[in-house]
């Protein structure tokens, strides 16, 4: 049984074959994922596409690219939302200075109001960091001060500094397919300490397809390809490993239920 952590369906990459593509995550053994809300004015499109499989749960937040799309953003908006039972965490948010499609003070601020809300409801901070590993690292020690709250890095491509500073904080880590790049030993040697009751992994499909999908479209079927090499890495069986990253999905997520398995057409 494997959890696909974070992907993105509802969008046009997917609006031609979304039931084949659930049958065939269900063929390879995917029986949960969650869908990412990555600009608050698509909510509605995410949500309505969790309920229609019941084992599929969505999130709700702006993505650091997006943040210049909400500038008054605020906690209590992103908590309305996530009173609705099929809304399980917080973002995807964070900091994004490799594009910096929003300005900085745009990112901090939309940040800001998702870390609060994620305080607020206990709903699991699901950040994304891209060349901000000391900003990322100095903002969530900071806010962490001002009362806990549980957190994941997805798509983990940070530093090893980084990594360590939010060990500290509690926060679980996702991989997604980079880690099966040639070019991605870094990411690999810093995986193996990663620990081992807070590591899952993702497909972030459309996306970061693995090897040996690399150059086609990404799906929640391909997510064991990065459970193969997690398990390499950490000298864990598939069994273990598939046992191991989908504890550390339902122990961070725990409005999500884990007896639901089946989807709906």
């Amino acid at each position: 049984m494997w959890v696909d952590s974070h992907v993105n369906l509802h969008g046009d990459a997917f609006k031609d074959d979304l039931d084949e593509l659930m049958a065939r995550a269900k063929g390879a053994q995917v029986t949960h994922m969650l869908t990412i809300c990555c600009r608050l004015s698509e909510f509605s499109q995410v949500h309505n596409l969790a309920k229609r499989f019941e084992n599929m749960w969505c999130s709700v937040g702006t993505h650091p690219h997006e943040a210049r799309h909400n500038p008054d953003i605020s906690p209590d908006e992103l908590i309305a939302h996530s009173r609705n039972p099929k809304v399980i965490g917080i973002g995807e948010t964070g900091l994004d200075y490799h594009y910096n499609y929003s300005d900085k003070a745009a990112q901090v601020h939309n940040f800001k109001a998702h870390i609060d809300a994620a305080r607020q409801t206990q709903l699991p901070l699901i950040i994304h960091s891209r060349d901000a590993d000391d900003d990322m690292a100095d903002m969530l020690e900071t806010e962490y001060k001002n009362g806990a709250f549980p957190m994941l890095l997805h798509c983990f491509t940070a530093g090893d500094r980084l990594a360590k500073r939010l060990d500290k904080l509690g926060s679980y880590f996702s991989l997604s397919g980079i880690v099966t790049f040639k070019s991605a030993q870094d990411i690999r040697d810093i995986a193996k300490y990663l620990p081992d009751e807070r590591i899952m992994i993702e497909t972030d499909c459309p996306y970061l397809s693995p090897v040996p999908y690399r150059g086609r479209r990404n799906e929640p079927a391909y997510v064991p390809h990065v459970g193969a090499k997690l398990a390499e890495i950490k000298g864990w069986s598939l069994e273990d490993t598939a046992k191991t990253t989908t504890a550390a999905f339902f122990n961070l997520f725990q409005k999500a239920d884990p007896s639901i398995t089946d989807d709906i057409s």
